[in-house]
């Protein structure tokens, strides 16, 4: 979409494509690209996945990649990003944070009873744009009927470790060997500021027999 010098729009755009923006647009944008030029406006709600800013972004601002200023852009309100390149002459007058990490995979596991099974990504992921794997750590709570280790140490339970672990295959669920179908424990992650993916998930591991 393009909105062009003199045009003035008000409303809500909701495309998942691009918005390209050299005059001025007031309300709620949710789109997969912004690109404000020089002169363009855009006041409001936005989220995106990145934005290019050269004119003026102002509002309530949510990009989960990468915010750019160029040096004649202007970003101004709450912004909430995944990373972010300011060029020397750019201004940045809000109040900015990083995009917290979030838990994906299907939350199953499936084990022998009183065996050992590595975790995977398809099982335990964490999404983070602008965190490197070594800092995104998990933290494990309420195990029942095992326990979670390090490959190179099964019987050895562990409560924290790093997205790099499940990425290299070295981090297990041991069954405990008792009775019933089911076992689980619940996750959360954070990353290197201590922003978290929030409520714990329960991640289930079905059990089933020799």
């Amino acid at each position: 979409m393009l909105v062009d010098r003199d045009t003035v729009f008000k409303g809500r755009i909701s495309n998942g494509g691009r918005i390209e923006i050299y005059g001025y647009v007031d309300g709620e944008v949710s789109v997969g690209s912004v690109v404000v030029h020089e002169g363009g406006k855009l006041i409001g709600k936005v989220r995106s996945e990145t934005a290019d800013v050269s004119g003026l972004l102002q509002g309530e601002v949510r990009v989960r990649n990468l915010v750019r200023i160029t040096r004649t852009g202007s970003v101004n309100g709450d912004v909430l990003y995944g990373q972010l390149a300011l060029e020397e002459g750019g201004d940045l007058s809000a109040e900015v944070r990083n995009v917290p990490p979030t838990l994906a995979g299907d939350f199953n596991i499936v084990v022998r009873r009183g065996r050992t099974v590595a975790i995977t990504r398809d099982d335990l992921d964490a999404v983070d744009p602008d965190d490197h794997s070594t800092d995104l750590i998990y933290s494990i709570m309420n195990p029942s009927s095992g326990h979670i280790s390090l490959k190179s140490d099964p019987s050895a339970a562990i409560d924290r470790f790093t997205q790099a672990d499940i990425e290299s295959g070295n981090v297990v669920f041991t069954h405990d060997g008792s009775n019933g179908g089911q076992a689980s424990f619940d996750v959360v992650v954070a990353d290197r500021t201590g922003a978290t993916s929030g409520e714990p998930k329960t991640v289930t591991v079905t059990v089933f027999e020799r």
